[in-house]
């Protein structure tokens, strides 16, 4: 899993079948400090985020499974919106 900002949406009026009524948004990667890493991806959102929210997603295969029907081709999935990022302090 890894951690993302919503920063936009994509609006597509043709989709792969499979993907027909689903939410497609910008997620910014981002690390354990809440600073970008990487570059935006596209990802489904699964569970209703919106612009701004910090969320986490799964890739790969879990991101076509975490559809209805599985086996979409996607290749990030919004799998759960953070509430809070809770860093434990590092051992000396």
């Amino acid at each position: 899993m890894i951690l993302g900002k919503v920063i936009g949406r994509v609006v597509a009026t043709q989709k792969y079948q499979g993907l027909e009524g689903q939410k497609l948004l910008i997620v910014q990667p981002m690390d354990e400090h809440r600073k970008d890493r990487g570059t935006p991806v596209v990802a489904v959102d699964t569970v209703m985020a919106g612009l701004g929210d910090p969320v986490y997603m799964v890739l790969s295969r879990e991101a076509a499974l975490a559809l209805e029907p599985w086996f979409v081709p996607v290749d990030h999935a919004i799998v759960g919106i953070v509430d809070s990022i809770d860093l434990m302090e590092e051992p000396s």
